[in-house]
């Protein structure tokens, strides 16, 4: 499948299994940060969506305008942090090096990187949206 190219009713139409679509203020400067720290690929983005590819796997960004009638949007707290609680394991991303770079996208080293004792090297980064980004290896 282009993503790129892709209309919404036919990349709808291909979801399977487990999906993740995460509601932001800024999509483009989310793909930036993403883009920079973990290597994701971003299609079709814009101020109010993007297809992001980590991998085989793909999810999607959405800004807050694109929820005009979605019942989550009046539950979204008026101030950061948003995705409190959200946790997002990328195990193919290095840790030492996302969080090395990790300000430089505005995200925030909430954990440096730390050998852990279920067999992963990760970190936790904290993107401006609240989401716990968790780029991993094995150890």
């Amino acid at each position: 499948m282009d993503y790129e190219t892709v209309s919404a009713p036919e990349f709808g139409a291909s979801l399977r299994g487990i999906g993740l679509n995460l509601l932001v203020r800024d999509v483009l400067a989310h793909v930036e940060g993403l883009g920079t720290l973990f290597g994701m690929r971003a299609f079709q983005a814009s101020r109010d969506f993007a297809i992001l590819q980590y991998g085989r796997q793909v999810f999607q960004l959405h800004a807050d305008a694109t929820y005009a009638t979605h019942p989550l949007l009046n539950l979204l707290p008026e101030n950061p942090p948003r995705g409190a609680g959200m946790q997002i394991h990328l195990f193919d991303t290095d840790p030492d090096d996302a969080a090395q770079r990790a300000g430089t996208v505005g995200f925030t080293v909430l954990q440096p990187p730390t050998d852990k004792p279920h067999g992963l090297r990760e970190c936790f980064l904290l993107c401006p949206d609240g989401y716990a980004w968790v780029p991993s290896r094995p150890l």
